[in-house]
């Protein structure tokens, strides 16, 4: 069940700053909306553009942290078991992600080595550690962590950053034009990047960003 915020009307006398605390802001067209109470299951959109800005999940916060801790364990599986191995003319190559970033590693290469680390291994890791920082103290009823609210926007600024499922679709799509050339047998590490990819999908749906803020401000110390 979707339903819509109430739009700020423009004409009213200068708010106090209780009542801009229960505004938001659509992030796609910056109309000014009325909190709402929403429950688990619906969605909040804005009545301009349509934009989902609340969408609250039931034990969402034990669910992300979960996911995460998951999705941790499969990257290091990803970047520690073979990928991929090929079989042509009696030779044999055993390919791992670590191999696949060390390829460009010399001379003129070396830019490309480090963002191909960068943004399939360790912004990947980094942002996960920042959900399970900001998360797993106020999942198990903690207040949230010292930093919580600059490590979430930390998280957020990574998220269009982190491109292990760019990846994953490149080594799909040269594994087809491959495929006539070797004989190719798929390693675990290519399954666990791949479960890596549904899962961080899976994670991201359950993760409502204005949820998490106003949850970050209402349990944060008050000195």
């Amino acid at each position: 069940m979707d339903n819509a915020l109430t739009p700020l009307n423009r004409e009213v006398s200068p708010l106090s700053n209780h009542a801009l605390a229960d505004l938001v802001a659509c992030p796609q067209c910056d109309t000014l909306h009325r909190l709402v109470l929403v429950a688990a299951g619906q969605k909040a959109r804005c009545r301009r553009c349509h934009s989902v800005l609340m969408s609250p999940h039931a034990s969402a916060m034990t669910k992300i942290v979960m996911l995460a801790l998951t999705a941790t364990v499969l990257m290091i599986a990803a970047i520690t078991f073979p990928f991929l191995t090929l079989e042509a003319r009696g030779l044999t190559q055993r390919n791992s992600v670590i191999d696949a970033i060390l390829a460009f590693s010399s001379g003129l290469m070396l830019p490309l080595s480090l963002a191909i680390a960068g943004l399939i291994v360790v912004l990947p890791l980094m942002r996960l550690a920042a959900i399970l920082y900001v998360l797993a103290p106020m999942a198990i009823g903690w207040a949230p962590a010292k930093g919580a609210m600059r490590a979430f926007r930390f998280a957020q600024v990574l998220k269009p950053w982190a491109m292990a499922e760019i990846f994953i679709v490149g080594v799909a799509v040269a594994l087809v034009k491959v495929a006539g050339l070797a004989i190719l047998t798929i390693g675990p590490a290519f399954w666990a990047f791949t479960a890596l990819v549904l899962v961080t999908v899976l994670n991201d749906n359950f993760m409502c960003r204005l949820t998490i803020w106003r949850t970050l401000e209402a349990r944060r110390p008050h000195l």
